[in-house]
């Protein structure tokens, strides 16, 4: 049940997140909203796997790594380390043709913190198991 709402949690964290910024999308039809769902929804639960994958695997490594830079800059480094997991997940998924776009840097760190924020949200409607 727990691995459900993690994956629940990344997705629809995600979905909003391409939802609000332009320059993070999903390839396939836009405008109709059954064709876009059909068309798109296993894509965003195969990237939202690979983003969970990528936060529980990667990004312990390099804020252990970044952990000077995290302290002398009060964390606020940890939202350009957000930015990078979405900007390496946008890379895994071209390696499988996902079709998951994020075009730039700083579209990825609004993108970063809409998705920690989301996270947050469910995660506190959800509670603890």
């Amino acid at each position: 049940m727990r691995l459900i709402a993690w994956l629940l949690t990344n997705v629809i964290a995600l979905a909003v997140a391409t939802w609000m910024l332009d320059g993070i999308w999903f390839a396939g039809p836009t405008g109709d909203f059954q064709a876009e769902f059909e068309e798109k929804w296993l894509p965003l639960v195969i990237v939202a796997l690979i983003l969970g994958l990528v936060s529980a695997v990667v990004k312990p490594v390099v804020k252990l790594l970044s952990l000077p830079l995290i302290v002398l800059t009060l964390g606020l480094f940890l939202v350009v380390i957000n930015a990078l997991m979405l900007q390496l997940t946008d890379w895994l998924s071209d390696l499988f043709d996902l079709g998951f776009e994020v075009d730039g840097f700083w579209t990825a760190v609004a993108g970063g913190l809409i998705i920690s924020l989301v996270t947050w949200g469910v995660d506190v409607l959800l509670g603890d198991d």
